[in-house]
C-alpha cells in the first residue's frame, strides 16, 4: 500500500496544506482513510509523520478541515514553532499520529482519570531515519506514556519503523532503555517542558511519568481505534472534527472522489516557501 502527498499554498504560511492521495492517485484523509494496520497479524500500524525529526514547524493532522490534511497550527494569529529548551533542538523523534484512531473527549480513561484529547493518537518514531512531513511509515509498537495535557490525556506512544535496520532489536519499551540509554528519560523532559517557554505550567504525567509496556501501548492503541469507529459511523458525537473520507463505505460522511477533489483544488496552488523566522533557532535554558 503507498501514499503520496500533494502540497498546496506556500510552506511556512498560514495557508500551506499538505493532502494525501492513494495508489490510484485518490485524494483521501489520512486521518480516516489510511488504515491503522499495515500488518494486523502482527500488530504493525501505519502511522503518519507530522513533523520530522530536529524540525520545529508544529505541523498537524487538521482534524476539523475537509480531509484533513496537514497544516501548521496557530496561536495568537502567527504560525507555531515549538521552542527548543536546551539541550533539545526541535522534536526529538519524527513526530506523529496513528490514522484511524481517537482520543475521545467524553471518555475518562480509568487509568489517567482525564478525558481524551479529541485528536488521534500521537507517536514517537526513535528510528534513525529521519522522515519527510507527510511519510506514512510502517511502524512497532514498543511502549506508551501518558501525558496530562492542560487536563487531558495525551498518549504518546513510542514506536520504531520497521524499516529501520536496528528495528528487529527492538520489542519492548526495555529494549529502548537498554539500547538507547538516555532517550527515555530526554522524551519525558521534552514533554514536561516544551510549553513553559510559552509561559505555562510544567506538564504532568500519568504513573510518575513512567513507560507503560508494548502490550498496555497496544491495548492503549487499539482502544482508541474502537473510539475512531464509533465516530465515523456517526456513533459519538463528532463536534467539530471533520470526517469527510473516500474509502469507509458503511460511513455517513463517506464523499465521492470528484467532492474530494474539490476540496483540494479550492486550496491555493503550491508556490515558493516564506522564511522561517530567526527566532526558531533560539534555545531556552531552565533548572532541572
Amino acid at each position: 500500500m503507498s501514499f503520496t502527498i500533494e502540497e498546496r499554498g506556500r510552506p511556512n504560511t498560514q495557508d500551506y496544506r499538505v493532502f494525501f492521495k492513494n495508489s490510484d492517485g485518490k485524494y483521501i484523509s489520512p486521518f480516516h482513510d489510511v488504515p491503522i494496520y499495515a500488518n494486523e497479524a502482527e500488530n504493525i500500524f501505519h502511522a503518519i509523520v507530522e513533523v520530522p525529526r530536529w524540525t520545529n514547524a508544529k505541523m498537524e493532522i487538521a482534524t476539523k478541515d475537509p480531509l484533513n490534511p496537514l497544516k501548521q497550527d496557530v496561536k495568537k494569529g502567527t504560525l507555531r514553532y515549538v521552542p527548543n529548551v536546551f539541550p533539545h533542538k526541535g522534536y526529538i523523534w519524527n513526530y506523529g499520529a496513528i490514522p484511524q484512531t481517537w482520543e475521545d473527549p467524553n471518555h475518562k480513561d480509568s487509568d489517567t482519570g482525564c478525558c481524551g484529547d479529541n485528536d488521534p493518537i500521537d507517536i514517537c518514531d526513535i528510528g534513525n531515519q529521519v522522515c519527510s512531513q507527510g511519510e506514512i511509515i510502517n511502524v512497532k509498537v514498543l511502549g506508551t506514556l501518558a501525558l496530562i495535557d492542560e487536563g487531558e490525556t495525551d498518549w504518546k506512544v513510542i514506536v520504531i519503523n520497521t524499516e529501520d535496520p536496528e528495528a528487529g532489536d527492538f520489542n519492548n519499551i526495555d529494549d529502548v532503555k537498554r539500547l538507547k540509554p538516555g532517550y527515555l528519560e530526554a522524551t519525558v523532559d521534552w514533554f514536561r517542558r516544551y510549553k513553559v517557554p510559552d509561559g505555562k505550567p510544567e506538564n504532568e504525567f500519568a504513573f510518575n511519568g513512567d513507560f507503560k509496556d508494548r502490550d498496555f501501548a497496544i491495548q492503549t492503541v487499539k482502544s482508541t481505534h474502537e473510539f475512531w469507529k464509533a465516530l465515523i459511523s456517526n456513533k459519538s458525537n463528532a463536534g467539530e472534527l471533520n470526517c469527510m473520507n473516500t474509502s469507509v463505505s458503511d460511513s455517513p460522511f463517506c464523499c465521492s472522489a470528484a467532492d474530494a477533489e474539490a476540496v483540494v483544488k479550492s486550496a491555493g496552488a503550491f508556490g515558493p516557501e516564506e522564511p522561517i523566522p530567526s527566532s526558531v533557532n533560539k534555545w531556552f535554558y531552565y533548572e532541572n
